[in-house]
């Protein structure tokens, strides 16, 4: 591709294009081909009849040539080395036992041909007219080659058995491989045709001795299957863990580095998840005894109290099955990048790995600083990774003049960033958070010139950092005008609501390179088109623009979202990502691979659990050993085919023997079942072949889409396709051939005129009308929560995820630390959990029949009801005051056994988070703040949520999507002390002042009523200090900064005096109180 223009702006629906500025040019280059060598007796594998690559086994592609799979299928045991699946017939080779019919193999003339090729083919004169060629049989002039008067012989130009070359026979072998090892299948020429070396044979010899069918090759075949039992023995006997191989013993072949699995599952040890697994069944059991005293132990003279505390208790126990069983399966992964780079990036030849399409959101520059989203793109275009293989597309939602200048100052002082980073291999490699690091800088550089040189660096991003604020502060008063640019045009987007859309290549492969002379990764930046009358769905829509302007320009297979303060703090996390994602066995499978969100900045209490590591590093676990893990909204690789709305591929299943034994109409009915099955097959074949097809001449098929959209008659079946894909992807033809190409690609055809005209009609405001987009394709629409309602649908499409946590956090990000904003941003998530469990895509009724697993199915209704947790949530934190003001309690007085049930309940709830911390290595601080944070935000924010969900679903009264901030002040956490009043605030205020008003109220009446009602008052106190200590934190938020009084001084000071205030004034605690009648003396003397 090729794109040479500035700031292009415009809108399809105006027929507008404007260029601003010109810049540079993109060009991007055709990976080379390259050849395979069967990996058992190391000859080429060679191309079937129909001249295409010959592949033996079609789960693994494990590199066999013919010869090697005809025998094996004859003599062997029929089934792939690698992964052991039953080899299939292919056309051209003869039918053996056991194999199926099937119908889409028409072969007649070599089924039943049991001898194989034979010997014949092998002893082809060198004057035969038909020479054999290395290419594709469809070649109109395939190359002849001529005998050499120089015959190399086949022991590397040595004598066999002292005979001259003369006299020995020639057999034609495919040469000029290299000499190394492939691996799995790779791309093959169109116009490869390498010539054919003959091969010395010598004649005295039997014809075979030198292979192919004779009894040393099944000699040779019978080694190479030993080597192979013992390869898989060594592994077995080392538990399938990693054991010391140096890779130097040609015994293990398939344990080249190449050859082995690029990841791997690490389940939790036994020891911790089996006493985990038995205490959650101990506790079910528990709570079923809990629950049938609680029902049949009713307090009559408290009845209201005890009938809204046991709904509540139900409530809490259904919330914790829902969050628990999802838990059940918790596993680990590791990566190997080591096997990554051996496996796609061979020396000396191109690299292999797939291009990466990096997205960056931001709205408002004013509550998202320039400087954040700078240092995020600077750790982009820094990273660990093929130049050419990384785009990064920066989504400017807000039209806003200060971030297009912030982006073209990133652009400019990347060009000396960059190459300072690779150079010296520094993390993490956002210039703000490299130099803010406290550590030794020193440590692993050994380069001279590298602490000269970090110097010039920072005095250089400190500049840098001076002309940003400068962009800032003047970017605090709008001028009347408008703004303008610097050749004096104004700004199109002055108006935020009414603007055309904007695209501007600010770096490219042609178009930028930095002082080395080294070239950059891609840099766009993008601003859609905004209308009024339209909506223009927030994020969810931003990205989808991304999506369709990224496909016609780049048009990566694999996509990154980020969110505008989110850096790179580990370079190789794309590396990271593809180990799964490029994987030959899993990969196909799946949709995206997302990693665990971290934060900087946050205080070193975690006040209010901003970190969130009890889900990050326990929910997600437990989901990653059933379907994978929810989308979270930043830090996720995708599968751009999944975001199409596509099906996952359907897993093979094995084929089935046949069986004498069974009755004739027996085996009648598992035959007609097995021929249904296996039409449906072959329709799917031939739907993926069309796809293929039409992703091979995709510039042919926009043309016949375009041609054809004008007037299509109803007899003419064959556009109907291209007019459904119209339907579902929009009325660009260059987009819509974009997306039958599952590798990637752009088209090589179009003109750059042609792709940014078409780049800028695919961000228009109107393009997504009457089409699929943000209901079944892309981010889906009719949530504030996008994230969670589109890893929902691609769960739902039978597609899996994958849960990645690198040594070192792959990215990073800000959090918002004071009390408010954390609020607003837990309201924000709660909110979109609402709205998807009053949409159709309700995870209790949608989905069924597809490929969404029910654990899996568990987690989505636990994140889509959890916030109506928060009705008995504040019911249950009211009762305690009530009951100690009323003097009444929601449960009877207590047997023993009653007891018992209650204090088991208590044990198991402890015994499960203690063993949650074991297995997943959360501190029991975390786990502690996580419980605290879960009832502040469920008594306020949570609570608030539902409310407003009902009004936007029921009422259509529509909330502000409220941006959170992502700057503060420089001080250290001067953020966190910050008190900003919200509505949100009230109710766990008003529940801590009822709270301690019981308390104090209920001490009191004890120390009146005498010491036979303390025992009692000890359950009430409980319960109240119960809610009290979960809202410490939020306390601690009203009370102010650290170096004032401390809070618990300031709560316990209030409370003791109100409690001996009280003491002295209502009540005389030296005297005993007596229940008969006050005797006074009368003044008479009774004797």
């Amino acid at each position: 591709m090729e794109v040479s223009a500035g700031l292009v702006a415009g809108s399809h629906n105006r027929n507008e294009l404007v260029v601003i500025r010109r810049d540079g040019n993109l060009e991007s280059a055709a990976p080379k081909q390259l050849q395979q060598l069967c990996q058992i007796c190391g000859d080429d594998v060679g191309l079937t009849v129909d001249g295409e690559l010959f592949v033996a086994c079609n789960e693994c592609a494990f590199p066999i040539c013919r010869t090697c799979y005809e025998y094996e299928r004859r003599e062997g045991n029929q089934v792939c080395p690698q992964c052991k699946t039953r080899f299939k017939r292919l056309k051209g080779c003869a039918r053996v036992d056991g194999d199926e019919e099937e119908d889409d193999i028409d072969d007649l003339e070599n089924e039943f041909n049991f001898d194989g090729r034979g010997r014949q083919d092998m002893q082809q004169s060198p004057s035969h007219e038909s020479m054999f060629h290395y290419g594709r049989a469809s070649d109109p002039d395939p190359q002849v080659v001529q005998p050499q008067p120089q015959v190399p012989l086949l022991t590397n130009g040595e004598m066999v058995d002292d005979i001259p070359p003369e006299q020995h026979a020639l057999v034609p072998s495919f040469m000029g491989s290299g000499g190394g090892r492939r691996i799995h299948p790779l791309p093959f020429s169109e116009n490869s045709g390498l010539p054919v070396q003959p091969r010395s044979m010598d004649p005295s010899k039997d014809l075979a001795a030198y292979g192919y069918g004779s009894v040393a090759w099944k000699e040779r075949m019978e080694n190479w299957k030993q080597k192979q039992d013992k390869l898989h023995t060594t592994r077995s006997e080392n538990g399938g863990k990693d054991w010391d191989y140096d890779g130097g013993d040609p015994e293990f072949p398939l344990m080249d580095g190449a050859r082995q699995p690029l990841s791997r599952k690490l389940p939790i040890s036994s020891s911790q998840l089996n006493p985990y697994r038995m205490i959650i069944i101990i506790r079910l059991v528990v709570l079923g005894f809990f629950f049938h005293y609680r029902v049949t132990h009713p307090v009559h003279d408290a009845y209201a109290l005890w009938l809204i505390s046991v709904i509540c208790e139900i409530w809490f126990a259904v919330s914790w099955i829902l969050d628990q069983f999802p838990k059940w399966l918790p596993i680990d992964r590791e990566t190997y990048l080591d096997r990554l780079s051996l496996r796609y990036e061979k020396e000396g030849q191109p690299s292999q790995l797939s291009p990466v399409d990096i997205f960056v959101s931001t709205v408002d520059p004013l509550k998202e600083p320039p400087l954040v989203t700078a240092n995020t793109v600077l750790s982009i275009l820094a990273v660990d990774y093929p130049i050419d293989k990384v785009s990064c597309y920066v989504s400017d939602d807000g039209a806003a003049m200060l971030t297009f200048e912030a982006l073209s100052e990133t652009s400019e002082f990347a060009k000396k960033w960059v190459p300072f980073c690779k150079k010296f291999n520094i993390e993490p490699r956002a210039p703000e958070w490299y130099f803010a690091q406290k550590m030794d800088y020193l440590k692993d550089k050994v380069l001279p010139s590298f602490v000269k040189e970090r110097r010039a660096m920072k005095r250089d991003y400190e500049e840098f950092k001076v002309r940003i604020n400068a962009l800032v502060a003047k970017a605090q008063k709008v001028p009347e005008e408008g703004w303008t640019m610097q050749d004096g045009t104004p700004w199109p987007g002055n108006n935020v609501r009414d603007h055309p859309g904007m695209i501007q290549v600010f770096l490219g492969q042609s178009g930028g390179f930095d002082t080395d002379g080294n070239e950059l990764p891609r840099l766009v930046y993008v601003s859609r088109e905004k209308r009024p009358g339209f909506n223009h769905h927030k994020k969810a829509g931003a990205m989808n623009a991304l999506v369709r302007v990224s496909a016609v320009l780049t048009n990566a297979p694999y996509l990154l979202n980020l969110d505008c303060d989110h850096y790179f703090n580990n370079s190789k996390a794309i590396r990271e990502s593809m180990c799964f994602m490029m994987d030959p066995l899993l990969g196909k499978r799946v949709c995206y691979v997302q990693f665990p969100q971290r934060f900087d900045g946050i205080d070193r209490s975690d006040r209010y659990a901003n970190r969130n590591t009890v889900f990050f590093d326990i929910n997600m676990k437990g989901l990653d050993g059933i379907q994978g893990p929810i989308y979270v909204g930043t830090g996720c690789v995708f599968r751009r085919q999944a975001l199409y709305g596509f099906d996952a591929p359907k897993t093979k299943k094995p084929p089935t023997r046949t069986c004498n034994c069974l009755p004739k109409w027996c085996c009648a009915c598992c035959s007609g079942k097995r021929k249904k099955k296996s039409k449906k097959t072959k329709f799917e074949m031939k739907r993926n072949a069309r796809r293929v097809d039409a992703g091979a001449s995709a510039p042919e098929t926009a043309l016949v889409v375009k041609e054809g959209t004008d007037g299509v008659e109803g007899g003419n079946l064959a556009l109907m396709p291209e007019l459904k894909l119209e339907k579902k992807f929009g009325q660009s033809s260059v987009f819509v051939a974009s997306t039958m190409l599952e590798d990637g690609g752009t088209l090589k055809s179009a003109s750059p005129a042609a792709l940014l005209k078409e780049a800028i009609h695919v961000i228009s405001c109107g393009y997504e009308d009457k089409t699929e987009w943000g209901n079944e394709v892309g981010w889906i629409y009719g949530s504030v929560t996008e994230d969670i309602l589109t890893g929902f649908k691609m769960h739902c499409h039978g597609w899996r995820s994958i849960y990645c946590i690198p040594a070192r956090p792959a990215f990073k990000g800000s959090a918002p630390i004071n009390l408010s904003d954390r609020l607003n941003q837990v309201l924000r998530w709660a909110l979109g959990s609402v709205e998807i469990f009053l949409s159709r895509h309700c995870p209790l009724w949608y989905g069924y029949g597809g490929g969404l697993k029910w654990l899996e199915r568990l987690s989505y209704i636990n994140a889509t009801i959890y916030p109506w947790t928060s009705f008995p949530l504040l019911a249950y934190c009211t009762l305690p005051a009530v009951c100690l003001l009323t003097g009444k309690f929601i449960t009877p007085e207590l047997s023993n056994a009653a007891s018992l049930w209650f204090i088991s309940l208590f044990i198991c709830i402890f015994a499960t988070s203690l063993l949650e911390m074991r297995w997943s290595g959360v501190g029991i601080d975390e786990w502690w703040r996580n419980e605290q944070f879960w009832v502040i935000g469920g008594v306020s924010a949570h609570l608030f949520a539902v409310f407003q969900g009902l009004l936007k679903v029921l009422a259509g009264v529509d909330t502000n999507f409220t941006v959170t901030s992502k700057g503060g002040d420089d001080e250290e956490f001067a953020e966190l002390y910050v008190f900003k009043w919200t509505a949100l605030l009230i109710p766990p205020t008003t529940l801590l002042v009822i709270n301690l008003i019981g308390v104090v109220a209920g001490v009191s009446n004890a120390i009146n009523n005498g010491y036979e009602s303390w025992g009692p008052l000890f359950g009430k106190l409980f319960f109240a200090f119960w809610v009290i200590v979960h809202l410490y934190p939020f306390l601690k938020g009203l009370m102010g900064r650290q170096n004032r009084t401390p809070t618990i001084i300031i709560v316990w000071s209030i409370l003791l005096a109100s409690i001996f205030s009280l003491l002295w004034v209502r009540v005389n605690p030296f005297l005993a109180k007596s229940d008969g009648p006050v005797l006074e003396e009368c003044g008479l003397d009774c004797n």
